[in-house]
């Protein structure tokens, strides 16, 4: 049977229309069921269902489970992350200094969380994922050792499913407790996730394989992974996740800092495939998309049986859930632009009203500057920050007030450096201070501290013949 609810923020002819995409999907690809879900602020507001192969008795609901395989990297990722933030341990930290069974693996956690560390893919046959798994002993002697690294640590993204077995292990050893027990205590329980667990718990659709020539399927078996759960063993639905991505999105600061959800979804490494556009990077724990320049971050999952994705849009906070229950054949990625691109119908832009400045002394600061030749504009924007645009693009940046007068750069060829208002001793303003670049109201003012001087001839005609 197929079902579909429409909640709250979601009007009826949008409605139709996600769910007619969606049913499109299922028939295109073949999926023996699927359900898809969108969400805001960790608040599931539509879903739909679709297929009825391997489905549960009664039909699909948000309730059904599906496993979600690597969107439980996630999971782990966040563990890490709520210890990083209580000082439990450092990005920096080589993975010797917590599990020291690994004490010669030159490779950080950061690495470990970005996929940049260097190991192997998978583990040696058998395949883990249709296979009962063992302990994290037995994966240190096949696996983790200096000689199994693929790369230099550091140097290019390789996705490692053992590199996530190793942190859900930091997280148990520092923790002290089995990892699947911290998953739980920290995150299930707080975000209200009571159907997302370890293994499948009814109602949940069965795992199938779809037969690559004939509409016949193959139900796929399934097994604890052992060590190497922490990389894609939970089962949760399209309502539980839809919770989680609030957690993502950074709306869930009871569980993970804000600024910790949005460090997670800088890109770090690039997924470089030859003849093809970067459109895709890694962060700490989370996918992230470049869609024509729309960031969404999240993670895919595949498992033995199972397919998932869940993506928050970086600007609308928009998220969308997909569960199927076919091996490794999902929705195409053409699915989730569409419908995105639906629900942006519902993030119309307020109307512009004028409003008075937090700080009306940051007038001052505003106008024309000149960084030698090259001319810059610095405005105020709506939340109090510093809009620094070129006339020619290139150091482009907004800079957040610092609370000492000067103010930090978020991003682009600035981020992270200074921008200080230079005063002259009777408190005019001399000029701009941006990581030691000087820029002054006319084009290398001669009245200002520029380094290296200007010209005593000031602005010329050059002799001929020069």
């Amino acid at each position: 049977m197929d079902q579909t609810t429409v909640a709250r923020g979601i009007d009826e002819d949008l409605a139709r229309r996600l769910e007619t995409r969606v049913r499109e999907e299922q028939v295109a690809q073949k999926l023996p069921s699927v359900v898809v879900g969108v969400a805001r602020d960790g608040r599931l507001e539509w879903w739909t269902g679709a297929g009825t192969a391997g489905v549960p008795e009664g039909g699909l609901d948000e309730g059904t489970q599906y496993r979600i395989g690597s969107i439980s990297k996630t999971f782990v990722a966040v563990c890490v992350m709520r210890l990083r933030d209580e000082g439990r341990l450092d990005l920096a930290d080589g993975i010797g200094r917590h599990v020291p069974e690994l004490a010669g693996l030159p490779v950080t956690v950061a690495e470990l969380l970005s996929h940049t560390s260097g190991l192997p893919a998978e583990t040696p046959a058998p395949w883990w994922e249709r296979v009962e798994g063992s302990g994290f002993a037995a994966l240190v002697v096949s696996t983790l050792r200096p000689e199994h690294l693929r790369w230099r640590p550091g140097r290019r993204f390789h996705y490692s499913n053992p590199g996530y077995a190793v942190l859900g292990e930091l997280v148990s050893r520092v923790r002290r407790a089995p990892f699947w027990q911290v998953v739980e205590n920290e995150l299930l329980e707080p975000v209200g996730m009571a159907r997302t667990s370890v293994r499948p718990v009814a109602p949940h659709a069965e795992g199938l394989a779809l037969h690559p020539h004939a509409d016949l399927v193959l139900v796929e078996p399934e097994h604890d992974h052992g060590a190497m759960g922490p990389a894609g063993q939970l089962w949760s639905t399209v309502e539980d996740l839809a919770r989680w991505s609030g957690v993502l999105a950074g709306a869930r600061s009871e569980v993970l800092a804000s600024a910790s959800a949005s460090e997670m979804a800088e890109p770090i490494a690039l997924s470089d495939v030859p003849g093809q556009p970067w459109t895709t990077a890694y962060g700490l724990g989370l996918q992230v998309l470049n869609v024509g320049g729309a960031r969404r971050v999240g993670h895919s999952g595949g498992m033995p049986g199972h397919w998932a994705m869940l993506l928050v849009d970086g600007k609308t906070k928009d998220a969308i859930v997909a569960l199927a229950n076919s091996t490794y054949r999902g929705s195409r990625r053409e699915l989730y632009d569409d419908l995105f691109s639906m629900l942006v119908s519902r993030h119309a832009p307020a109307p512009f009203t004028p409003h008075p400045p937090a700080d009306p002394s940051l007038l001052e600061l505003l106008g024309t500057w000149y960084w030698g030749p090259v001319e810059l504009r610095l405005g105020l924007g709506a939340g109090g920050e510093l809009e620094l645009r070129g006339v020619v693009p290139g150091r482009d940046g907004d800079f957040s007030p610092a609370g000492d007068g000067s103010f930090v750069g978020q991003f682009g060829y600035f981020s992270g450096e200074r921008l200080v208002p230079v005063r002259r001793t009777d408190g005019s303003l001399s000029h701009l201070d941006i990581a030691s670049f000087v820029l002054t109201r006319s084009p290398y003012d001669a009245s200002a501290d520029v380094p290296g001087g200007a010209d005593p001839r000031g602005w010329h005609v050059p002799d001929s013949g020069t």
